[in-house]
């Protein structure tokens, strides 16, 4: 397959980056982040999670987030919501915030890993699995002409060691099996790895064991956490066999407290997956520099050094962005930072040669 036109990336920040962080940040700053995000050109946002703060005490301040938050033309934001008590808190924000576009579908998402299920969601595998038929009943009652499919931690578990092909076909197989005795085929499939066991060739092994036996599944979506510094190049194995919708966040901000890693977990950086979907010539409405400025004030927000590359180097320079060959060394993060800081900030550091001097041949 090849590359798509163009991609929808999420930016998780606001959930998935700031659930990990302290709860001690401030509304006005994570409105000040929000605000930011909104100026990136990225379609689709998510602001955080309506989620209980007894698990999640980051997400305590949802609703005044939502109050206050004023929404940028062209930006579908969205949340995560876990139950109908958090979709009705969230839908209580409708249209500005829509949780209703996720659900206009049905999907039935079960863990590979029965010990991640009952530390993440206090359910086993098997109640993950009963519950699809309740879903499945839904669909039917709803009249529904099709389904999607998430698989939680598909390549494999902290807690119960690495998952294997034929492990992620035969749960895939049992619940695409219940769709289809409905009469309902299913057409996307969605990769949850919150453990960070995705390498490159398991998502190609995957995708391609997937779209050979169900060839109406024309849809994928990856959520990949880059725990072990795989999920890039995961993310261009997806692209490579036409994958379109990927989630990432600001500087690889995010992580899980369930799944033993907590914020080493990581995601894919938002400006460094943009940067290399640009550079294959894949649109993704993103404005690089403007998201370069966003990453610099989540690193402001959090307190602490995000982990990102394109934020902290830059694009590679071109035409009139290129580097003058007479500027002085460069050493420290904060003197790389000239190229959208401008000069002053290696002001001082020693020059390879005279201003003016003719390059030696």
């Amino acid at each position: 397959m090849a590359f798509p036109k163009s991609v929808t990336i999420t930016d998780d920040t606001m959930r998935e980056g700031l659930q990990i962080e302290s709860a001690e940040i401030p509304v006005s700053e994570k409105l000040r982040l929000l605000d930011a995000l909104g100026e990136t050109g990225a379609k689709v946002i998510s602001i955080g999670s309506f989620a209980h703060p007894k698990w999640t005490p980051q997400m305590a301040c949802i609703d005044e987030i939502a109050e206050k938050f004023i929404p940028k033309e062209g930006v579908t934001y969205t949340a995560a919501v876990f139950n109908q008590k958090g979709f009705n808190r969230a839908d209580a924000y409708f249209p500005k915030i829509d949780v209703r576009e996720g659900l206009k579908g049905f999907s039935s998402n079960v863990e590979l890993c029965d010990t991640f299920a009952r530390r993440n969601y206090n359910r086993s595998q098997a109640q993950q699995l009963a519950s699809v038929e309740n879903v499945v009943a839904a669909a039917v009652k709803a009249g529904a002409e099709n389904a999607s499919v998430g698989l939680g931690n598909p390549f494999g578990s902290n807690y119960e060691g690495p998952f294997s092909l034929k492990q992620r076909m035969d749960l895939l197989d049992t619940i695409i099996g219940w769709w289809h005795e409905a009469g309902i085929p299913v057409t996307k499939v969605t990769f949850l790895d919150a453990m960070g066991w995705n390498m490159p060739h398991l998502v190609e092994e995957t995708l391609e064991a997937i779209s050979k036996k169900y060839p109406e599944i024309k849809k994928f979506h990856m959520h990949l956490h880059n725990t072990r510094g795989s999920a890039m190049a995961s993310f261009y194995s997806a692209l490579k066999f036409g994958v379109d919708s990927f989630d990432t966040s600001l500087g690889g901000m995010g992580g899980c407290p369930y799944c033993g890693n907590g914020r080493a977990a990581g995601h894919v950086p938002t400006e460094d997956f943009v940067d290399l979907c640009h550079e294959l010539g894949i649109e993704t409405g993103y404005n690089l520099d403007k998201l370069i400025e966003a990453a610099a004030i989540a690193e402001e927000v959090v307190g602490h050094p995000l982990w990102g590359h394109v934020s902290k180097a830059g694009a590679r320079p071109k035409a009139d962005r290129l580097y003058p060959s007479d500027m002085p060394f460069v050493e420290t993060l904060s003197e790389a930072a000239h190229f959208r800081k401008g000069p002053i900030v290696y002001e001082g550091q020693l020059a390879p040669w005279k201003k003016g001097d003719a390059l030696s041949s």
